[in-house]
C-alpha cells in the first residue's frame, strides 16, 4: 500500500490554536471539564469535526464523538480512537488534545486518500478526564463503559459547590444519547508519555502494553489543638506530627522497595492551621500506584496497618475515605503488536512500556480491544505548562497511529 502521511501543519496549528482556548488573565491554560472554557474548546473541535465532514453525537455524560460511517458499515462497530481535552489548572498545552486532534487527523487523511474501511470510524473526547473539577477523573470514560452509572456521574458534586449535571446542561453539552451507545470494535489512543523514560532513553515511540493500577485515599487525622508554647512535646495530640509520620513511611517504604510502585501524599490542609497552635486535624491525599493487582493490595494494607498503629501511638482518631480505586490493566497483545510493527516499518525507534498515568483506554480496555501509542516528554514534564514534545515526535506519533488504524480497518482485518 503507498504509505500516507496526516496534514502536519494542520495538526499541530489545531493543537495550538486549542492551547489559546480557555486562557485565564494570568495567561495559564485553564480548561475545567464543564467549565465556560471547557465549552470554547468543545465548539472548536465540534467545528473540526464538522468540517470534516463527520457525524457529530454527544451522550449524557457530555462526550463527544466524530464518527466516519462509510456507505453500508452504518451498524456496524466502529474503530475508536480519541483521549479528552479537559485540562487541569496552569496546563500544558498536548497532554490528552494531542491524542483527540490526531485521531481526527487520522481520520481526515484516510478520507482524503479515498481509503474505504472495512468498519467505521470514530474520535472522541471524553468528559472530565483530569477529574480535577468533578472525582473520579477520566469520568467520560468510566460511564461510557458501565464502571459508573451516568445519574451518580451527573449528580457529582464539584470542588466549586457545582453539579455536573447542570453545568453540561448549562454550556450546552446534555447529550441526548444513552452512554455506550457506541461500542467500540477495539480503541487506540496517542498520547504524550507524561513521564521521562522515552525521552531519556532516546526512543521516539512507546508501544504502552500495561497500566498501572491506583488507588486514591483521603485520610483524616483527629488530635487536639493546644498551646504550642506551653503544651509539652509529650503530652500532645498533634495531628500535623501524625501525618507527617504517614508521609514518611509511604515514601521510605516504596523507596526501599525493589519494585515499580510510588506513593504521593499530593494535599494536605491543617487545622485550624495556625503558627502557634497544635493542630486539631489534618486531612490529606494519597496516592497509590502499581502495575501489579497483588502489590497495590499490599501496599494498601500496609498503609492500614501503620494507619492503626499510628493512631494508637499518637493518640489520635484517624478515618480513611476511599476516592477512587481502579485495577491495572493489561492492553490488547495484537494492537500492541500492530504498534511496534507500525513503527518499525516507518523506521522509528521503539519499546514497550507501562503507563504510570491514568488514561481513558484503560476504561475502554473493560469494552473493547485496546492499547496506547506514546510519545516522548521532554524532560518528563507534564500537567505543567513547560510540558513539550517536540513537533517531530508529534507527527510521528499520528502518522503511527495513521498506519495502525489503516492496518486494523483493512479488509478482513481483526483487532
Amino acid at each position: 500500500m503507498t504509505r500516507l502521511s496526516i496534514d502536519a501543519e494542520r495538526l499541530l496549528g489545531r493543537i495550538r490554536t486549542l492551547g489559546s482556548i480557555g486562557r485565564d488573565a494570568d495567561g495559564r491554560l485553564v480548561r475545567l471539564a464543564a467549565s465556560d472554557t471547557d465549552r470554547e474548546g468543545r465548539d472548536r473541535f465540534v467545528a473540526w469535526l464538522e468540517e470534516a465532514g463527520l457525524d457529530v453525537a454527544v451522550d449524557r455524560i457530555g462526550n463527544i464523538f466524530g464518527i466516519w460511517r462509510p456507505a453500508g458499515l452504518e451498524d456496524a462497530a466502529p474503530l475508536m480512537l480519541g483521549s479528552h481535552i479537559d485540562t487541569i489548572i496552569d496546563a500544558g498545552i498536548y497532554d490528552g488534545c494531542y491524542g483527540v486532534l490526531s485521531g481526527l487527523a487520522v481520520i481526515e487523511t484516510l478520507k482524503a486518500a479515498g481509503f474505504s474501511p472495512a468498519r467505521p470510524l470514530a474520535v472522541a473526547a471524553f468528559t472530565n478526564e483530569e477529574g480535577v473539577r468533578y472525582a473520579p477523573d477520566m469520568m467520560g470514560s468510566l460511564v461510557h463503559a458501565g464502571g459508573l452509572s451516568v445519574e451518580t456521574a451527573l449528580a457529582t458534586v464539584g470542588t466549586d459547590g457545582t453539579v455536573l449535571g447542570k453545568e453540561l446542561e448549562r454550556i450546552g453539552y446534555a447529550g441526548g444519547n444513552a452512554p455506550g451507545f457506541l461500542t467500540p470494535h477495539a480503541y487506540v489512543e496517542l498520547h504524550i508519555e507524561q513521564g521521562p523514560v522515552l525521552a531519556h532513553e532516546g526512543i521516539a515511540i512507546g508501544a504502552v502494553e500495561t497500566l498501572q493500577g491506583i488507588s486514591w485515599q483521603k485520610v483524616t487525622i483527629d488530635g487536639k489543638a493546644n498551646h504550642a508554647g506551653t503544651t509539652p512535646m509529650a503530652m500532645r495530640q498533634d495531628a500535623g506530627h501524625a501525618a507527617a509520620r504517614v508521609v514518611a513511611f509511604l515514601r521510605e517504604r516504596a523507596r526501599a522497595s525493589q519494585t515499580p510502585t510510588v506513593a504521593t501524599v499530593g494535599c494536605m490542609a491543617f487545622e485550624p492551621n495556625a503558627i502557634n497552635v497544635i493542630p486539631a486535624r489534618a486531612t490529606f491525599t494519597v496516592d497509590l500506584r502499581d502495575p501489579d493487582e497483588a502489590r497495590l493490595r499490599e501496599e494498601e494494607a500496609a498503609l492500614a496497618a501503620f494507619l492503626d498503629r499510628l493512631a494508637q501511638d499518637e493518640k489520635v482518631a484517624i478515618s480513611v475515605e476511599r476516592l477512587a480505586r481502579f485495577e491495572p490493566v493489561t492492553f490488547d497483545a495484537r494492537i500492541v503488536g500492530r504498534i511496534e510493527s507500525a513503527a518499525r516499518a516507518r523506521g522509528l525507534s521503539h519499546r514497550r512500556m507501562t503507563s504510570g498515568a491514568g488514561h481513558d483506554a484503560q476504561m475502554m480496555a473493560r469494552i473493547a480491544p485496546a492499547a496506547m501509542i506514546f510519545v516522548p516528554s521532554i524532560a518528563g514534564i507534564s500537567h505543567n505548562p513547560a510540558e513539550r514534545t517536540e513537533d517531530a515526535d508529534l507527527v510521528a506519533g499520528a502518522n503511527v497511529l495513521l498506519d495502525v488504524v489503516r492496518a486494523m480497518t483493512a479488509e478482513g482485518a481483526s483487532p
